[in-house]
């Protein structure tokens, strides 16, 4: 299988969020191995949407010449695109948002209904793709949290899609958190195995990971001693 990463991260691979990436991507290896590439959305030079519309009227043309045209291609030649991203303002950081809005020439100016929404008709076969999300957040709770990604990631990719969504999650990245947070990418690591032979992961162990690795009160004190 074909998997492209898409790390919105600015932090690159020091991200919070890539600790749960890379588990979940060892969990998929364990089954059967994948060719695995990593785009850092930082790294590319990504012009911002004008919303002209003429990449989706003149067959996905867009009108800037930069990364995102190889982007797109390699985006079409996968198999199972990873959204990784830590939480900004409730959504994802702007270098990946960018990237997003460029995906654009994917899709025509045609609308057709679907349910009971209009989606635009697809100008590109991506009818293949499976899309999963990884999102960390700083907060010790996901509700109220993660709502507006899980929606947008939901209305972007309403088909075949899963998501993981993580609080407390920069303690990935504190050595002295690693009696928690080893179990934790353990059990993400088993997700990856889960969604590797059967393309879903079990609600139980989605519960048990995206549930706070230590009481909600202890990880906001631990925060706010720390300043």
């Amino acid at each position: 299988m074909k998997i492209l990463v898409i790390n919105g991260s600015p932090k690159k691979e020091k991200s919070d969020t890539m600790h749960i990436t890379r588990a979940f991507l060892d969990g998929m290896n364990e089954v059967s191995q994948n060719e695995v590439h990593i785009i850092h959305a930082i790294d590319k030079h990504i012009e911002y949407c004008t919303g002209c519309f003429a990449c989706m009227r003149n067959g996905g043309n867009c009108i800037h010449n930069d990364d995102m045209r190889g982007i797109l291609e390699e985006i079409l030649d996968s198999d199972l695109l990873i959204w990784s991203y830590p939480l900004y303002c409730y959504g994802m950081p702007a270098p990946l948002k960018a990237l997003l809005d460029r995906t654009l020439p994917l899709s025509s100016m045609a609308m057709q209904k679907v349910g009971d929404r209009y989606e635009h008709v697809g100008q590109a076969d991506f009818s293949h793709l499976k899309y999963v999300l990884i999102c960390g957040c700083g907060f010790p709770n996901s509700k109220h949290n993660f709502e507006p990604a899980v929606m947008q990631f939901t209305r972007c990719f309403p088909n075949e899609h899963t998501m993981i969504t993580v609080p407390e999650s920069p303690m990935f990245n504190a050595p002295e958190a690693a009696v928690v947070t080893v179990p934790r990418l353990e059990l993400v690591k088993k997700a990856g195995m889960q969604f590797a032979e059967n393309g879903a992961i079990g609600d139980e162990l989605l519960k048990e990971i995206t549930s706070p690795m230590i009481p909600e009160e202890q990880y906001a004190e631990i925060v706010n001693g720390s300043m």
